[in-house]
């Protein structure tokens, strides 16, 4: 046996999104300010683009903040602070790299000054 190093495992980050969405409940919005129907679309839409899009936007540098953040105390009623994916909960069309497209609209990170908050489901682990 060769006395190399073990080899380690190295996490899938557009499967912990995926996983971490789909932990939330669509049922239950994890924000005070956000209707348990928008959070279903919200919620559907981001699964959605994890299974279609999401090894493109983790190539080209999204992290989770951008695509998934809220403001740590209002969640998605703070826009500004809000990932791409936590605005509208629209489908994505497409990925670049500073953009994620929609079908009438973008959403796009080199915005200077942008403050991103923590992923959604950071927030709804601390409890609204």
């Amino acid at each position: 046996m060769s006395s190399g190093l073990a080899p380690t495992l190295i996490p899938n980050p557009v499967a912990i999104w995926h996983g971490a969405i789909e932990n939330i409940s669509e049922r239950a919005s994890p924000c005070r300010y956000l209707t348990p129907t928008q959070w279903s679309a919200m919620r559907e839409s981001a699964l959605d683009f994890c299974d279609r899009l999401g090894a493109d936007a983790h190539r080209l540098g999204w992290t989770a903040q951008q695509l998934f953040g809220v403001h740590p105390e209002h969640g998605t009623l703070r826009v500004d602070y809000c990932g791409a994916l936590m605005i509208a909960g629209n489908r994505v069309q497409g990925v670049d790299a500073d953009r994620i497209m929609f079908e009438r609209t973008a959403a796009r990170r080199d915005k200077p000054g942008q403050v991103w908050g923590a992923p959604i489901w950071e927030f709804k682990a601390k409890g609204d």
